[in-house]
């Protein structure tokens, strides 16, 4: 689907535990680029899958949302609901 921002979460087929939160506009291409490490913040613990990806038409919403959960609060929001 072109033209929209993808808020996405990641989890590690490695650990489990670990997981990344990002947002793009081509996920399968930034899904790969994790996967592969080329990506400093995600490169230890590769392979990657897509655990949940939210659409927004809207960049600033999409940004807000990225930026939501990656706080405390909205940390807990994800482990809970997504």
């Amino acid at each position: 689907m072109e033209n929209f921002f993808y808020v996405y979460v990641l989890v590690s087929e490695a650990d489990a535990t670990q997981h990344y939160t990002g947002i793009t506009r081509d996920l399968p291409s930034r899904l790969k680029e994790h996967s592969q490490g080329t990506c400093i913040y995600t490169a230890r613990c590769r392979p990657w899958r897509i655990e949940t990806a939210i659409a927004f038409k809207s960049e600033a919403k999409a940004r807000a949302f990225e930026k939501y959960l990656k706080t405390g609060s909205g940390r807990e929001f994800s482990r809970r609901h997504l």
